[in-house]
């Protein structure tokens, strides 16, 4: 491991280490709220819609939301319009404006399916099987992240979402040599703890509770996951993936209006109990 890595490691705990000191009272006075990707990351694909096009509707509508029933905090956007920000400027912004929480919309896509199409044999008249990929549409669901070391089998999920990462200028030297390829980063993420791991995921497991129980949708969890843009806040934040964009059924909901609707209210009732039970005086 690099010493310039280290030196950055040390930097960002020591950072998050003395706002926590210095923090005398807890008040949820600014929220940041991100749509997924954007411009030229699209981001998961559905059968005619885009995961970036999605998040950003349902973060627009948050972000109203959440201004005309909580008056006194301020909220701030990562992207308003389709454009592409990279994931440090993300993490950055909710950084320099002292947010007291950082909220990533996404939605989850699964992968094709390889499946048997029939058998040929080969030179010496062994049967051997055919491959094809189709299209998973039957998961659904709804789960939200929240940073942590994550497990070995967790790995592809994190760097599908890391993944962008490569596609802007300069990556590495933003990122202090981050590499989504490098098992090295692996070690650096699971060495990082999440200060503000707790109260992620409170939030976290109100959102996924009112997901289920007021929206009546399929519960996959709250996951801990090496997520870099979640890593690189300093304060509770979360990454909600809000429906498979690749099951159809998901995806005509994610992008009805009666559906971002519910989507929005679990989302926004969440944040304010949030606020009601973890604020002190």
């Amino acid at each position: 491991m690099s010493v310039k890595k280290n030196a950055a490691l040390l930097l960002l705990l020591c950072l998050f280490s003395s706002q926590l000191v210095l923090s005398q009272t807890y008040k949820v006075k600014t929220i940041v709220i991100d749509a997924g990707h954007g411009g030229t990351k699209p981001g998961a694909r559905g059968s005619f819609s885009l995961e970036k096009n999605v998040a950003l509707k349902v973060a627009l509508k948050l972000g109203k939301k959440l201004e005309e029933e909580l008056p006194g905090v301020k909220i701030l956007y990562t992207r308003k319009t389709d454009v592409d920000v990279d994931f440090y400027k993300r993490a950055a912004l909710a950084n320099d404006n002292k947010a007291d929480l950082f909220i990533s919309i996404h939605c989850n896509s699964m992968p094709d399916k390889r499946v048997v199409t029939g058998y040929t044999k080969n030179r010496r008249g062994k049967k051997t099987p055919k491959y094809s990929y189709v299209k998973n549409k039957s998961t659904s669901g709804t789960e939200t992240f929240v940073a942590g070391s994550h497990r070995l089998n967790e790995q592809d999920a994190a760097i599908r979402e890391n993944e962008d990462i490569k596609l802007e200028k300069n990556y590495k030297q933003n990122y202090n040599g981050y590499d989504p390829n490098d098992p090295e980063t692996f070690i650096i993420l699971s060495l990082f703890k999440n200060i503000f791991r707790d109260k992620s995921l409170k939030l976290a497991k109100l959102i996924q509770y009112n997901y289920t129980h007021d929206d009546n949708r399929v519960n996959r969890g709250i996951k801990e996951q090496g997520l870099l843009i979640l890593q690189r806040c300093g304060m509770p934040a979360v990454l909600t993936e809000i429906g498979f964009i690749s099951n159809p059924t998901e995806e005509e909901y994610m992008n009805s209006a009666h559906g971002q609707e519910e989507i929005v209210n679990s989302i926004s009732k969440a944040i304010k109990t949030y606020k009601k039970e973890t604020e002190t005086n």
